[in-house]
């Protein structure tokens, strides 16, 4: 049995998209599953497209994804392990002998300065693991510019040539490229080469049916990574964007679908992004997270905003982040959740102090700042407090709630967030009575 090689090979002319970052995964996926290679190509031969900065775009998503490739030329002096990819713009020699070879073999030729393939006119049967056996018509089919005017190969010779160099056994790629294929055919029986199998993946659609371009919102891996998403999340739905494991699951461990995939299971049907899924899915690996998981997560987005001091109180912030957590779908939340823990001059939302702010509101707050003055501070605890509330309600004849609201209002800014008494305990006796302190100042409490 033939030992798998794959490859992702990205032009880098842009953002990283998510189709290519679906096609990468499933590469991935099948060099796993299989014990195969996973090489990286950067297909970089279009100078005036081609930027540095896409191609660090692309490999920042590949790592971010957990997407390690295994082949490429070593770089940092050669470190075990710290490879990069191949880039074609490197390997010019190797793409000027196939195309003296084909035009010492007469099966190419000078045209206007550019060189091209005498493409057969013959019908061309394309064998694939998904879309089954296609056949294309190629009598009317032009021959095929190989290398342009200035000396520069064309996509298609570079593709074909470095999947013959590199031994790719399997050719995984997006269902747009499936009409390259019968001219990828024709060019490695012209160069003497056994032809990959094929696999091309369905299209990546919008909600509305059409094919997501990179304009489209949502297409940007980067956007994800910058909103705070969960790597694990992403690659978890994109895993089910054209497969699926059968068992109607949506939430699987990326050890389950190494195990599980494989191309014939691949849905022949084009795949509709659903962003509301994927925020679903993000939210229920964002509750799955233990604190020590999420904590450097946290306090890269909450620094970056401003938020979180560079020296702070970690045993805090942790207790902080621990009872907001469950609130929390993705990252970009985390601020408008935490941002009054460490603030002492936080906003009020106008809305709720409109409504729980009322006279008998601000004497609630009054009353509780004097009863949580007098607990021990070693017993400011979230089950105390709440006897506490329970006991001061009773006792004034109103209901819990008339406490809790303008309680959490006060110390917060906020009409909702996590359990109030869990909340009050996080922010310690000091913060909780100095914010009463300010609200009574602020908004007058006159006391019954």
């Amino acid at each position: 049995m033939e030992s798998v090689r794959v490859r992702f090979a990205p032009s880098p002319t842009g953002m990283f998209h998510v189709g290519s970052a679906r096609t990468a995964l499933f590469n991935w996926l099948y060099a796993r599953h299989t014990g195969g290679t996973f090489v990286l190509r950067v297909e970089d031969t279009d100078a005036a497209r081609n930027k540095t900065e896409y191609v660090d775009v692309i490999l920042r998503g590949l790592q971010w994804l957990g997407m390690n490739w295994d082949e490429g030329p070593q770089i940092g002096g050669g470190v075990k392990g710290d490879r990069g990819p191949y880039f074609q713009s490197q390997r010019g020699e190797i793409y000027r002998r196939a195309v003296d070879k084909l035009l010492g073999e007469g099966k190419a030729y000078e045209s206007d300065g550019a060189i091209r393939f005498r493409t057969p006119k013959t019908p061309a049967v394309v064998h694939d693991l998904i879309c089954g056996d296609i056949t294309f018509d190629r009598t009317n089919e032009p021959d095929l510019v190989i290398q342009r005017k200035d000396g520069s190969p064309v996509f298609h010779l570079v593709n074909v040539v470095d999947d013959l160099e590199m031994g790719i056994t399997h050719v995984i790629r997006g269902e747009d490229h499936l009409s390259n294929t019968q001219k990828h055919l024709a060019l490695i029986e012209a160069l003497g080469g056994q032809p990959p199998h094929y696999a091309h993946i369905p299209l990546i659609l919008n909600p509305n049916g059409s094919k997501m371009s990179k304009r489209d919102a949502g297409a940007s891996i980067e956007d994800y990574i910058d909103q705070g998403y969960l790597p694990a999340a992403v690659r978890n739905y994109l895993c089910l964007l054209g497969w699926s494991p059968k068992d109607n699951r949506e939430l699987i461990t990326i050890e389950e679908v190494i195990a599980k995939f494989d191309l014939p299971q691949v849905n022949r049907a084009n795949a509709r992004f659903d962003a509301d899924k994927l925020f679903w899915i993000n939210g229920e690996y964002f509750r799955a997270l233990d604190i020590d998981a999420l904590e450097p997560l946290a306090v890269s987005i909450l620094q970056k905003r401003g938020i979180l001091p560079d020296k702070f109180d970690h045993a805090y912030f942790r207790a902080a982040l621990a009872i907001v957590k469950e609130k929390v779908k993705v990252g970009r939340e985390l601020p408008d959740w935490m941002s009054y823990f460490f603030d002492e001059d936080f906003k009020f939302d106008e809305a709720a102090v409109k409504k729980v702010f009322t006279p008998e509101g601000l004497t609630n707050v009054a009353r509780l700042r004097e009863r949580l003055a007098l607990i021990d501070s070693r017993n400011f605890k979230a089950d105390a407090l709440e006897a506490e509330f329970k006991t001061l309600a009773a006792a004034t004849g109103q209901k819990t709630g008339a406490l809790v609201h303008p309680a959490r209002l006060a110390v917060s800014g906020r009409p909702v967030g996590p359990s109030l008494y869990h909340l009050l305990e996080v922010l310690g006796q000091r913060r909780v009575l100095s914010r009463f302190e300010r609200v009574e100042k602020q908004f007058g409490a006159p006391v019954a």
